[in-house]
């Protein structure tokens, strides 16, 4: 039964534009729809235990996706961070303000465009991408990180740190997820041992640098008066919560 109330959607593009995506999946299309932020999940914003848990974007972004048989595990990161993007317009407006250097700049947030991507990669709609270490000249291959893999990880780097407190294993942690094997290894111990103890401090940059090359994402890249470069788009307390 349709609602005697009407809500507004939006369509957003994905920056995959689905092509990574099985041909069955929702995701496949390229774009979702996406209500406009209500009262109720403004409640999702100020819940205290999903503010404490950091899951509080995650629980909003799952409530705002309209599109049906949406499995939000499945969502590359650099799509989920163009529908986070959009959520904040669709709940705030497009206008957003910044500090940088001290200076108030105002960013239009509608401005920010989709990366440039070699689509001609995405074959088969298999998300797995073969590189040469440059140094070692080990052949990985590698996929893009999804929204589960980056809660896997999360959880992961929390545990490592409970066992020693003093540790930073953040980069380990990524390429073992991001690599699905070596020389034709894939058995998760080959991956993990050579990630500890082989892998290259140089060939760790390149395979970083190659995959953030490949990975369809929202450009974050902002250009503000004054300043020569590009300045990566600070996304603060106030993004979801400009009273803060």
């Amino acid at each position: 039964m349709d609602s005697k109330f009407k809500l507004p959607t939006e369509t957003v593009e994905l920056p995959s534009k689905g092509l990574l995506y099985a041909e069955d999946s929702p995701l496949a299309k390229g774009e979702i729809e996406m209500k406009y932020m209500t009262a109720k999940e403004e409640d999702i914003l100020t819940n205290r235990n999903y503010i404490s848990n950091g899951t509080v974007i995650d629980r909003l972004l799952k409530a705002l996706i309209v599109t049906p048989d949406i499995n939000f595990d499945d969502i590359l990161v650099g799509d989920k961070n163009a529908i986070m993007i959009a959520a904040r317009i669709l709940a705030y407006g497009k206008d957003y303000q910044i500090t940088y250097n001290g200076q108030k700049h105002n960013v239009d947030l509608t401005s920010l465009d989709n990366k440039k991507v070699n689509e001609e990669l995405f074959v088969n709609r298999t998300n797995k991408f073969s590189f040469t270490l440059p140094m070692s000249g080990n052949v990985v291959e590698f996929r893009l990180l999804t929204h589960a893999d980056e809660t896997k990880i999360e959880q992961e780097i929390n545990g490592l740190k409970k066992l020693d407190k003093e540790s930073s294993p953040e980069v380990t942690t990524r390429l073992k997820y991001i690599i699905v094997s070596i020389n034709g290894l894939t058995e998760l111990k080959d991956i993990r041992e050579f990630v500890d103890n082989y892998l290259l401090a140089a060939d760790a940059r390149a395979l970083r640098e190659q995959y953030a090359k490949i990975q369809p994402d929202i450009d974050l890249k902002i250009t503000l008066p004054g300043v020569e470069e590009g300045v990566s788009l600070p996304i603060g307390l106030d993004f979801f919560w400009p009273d803060a």
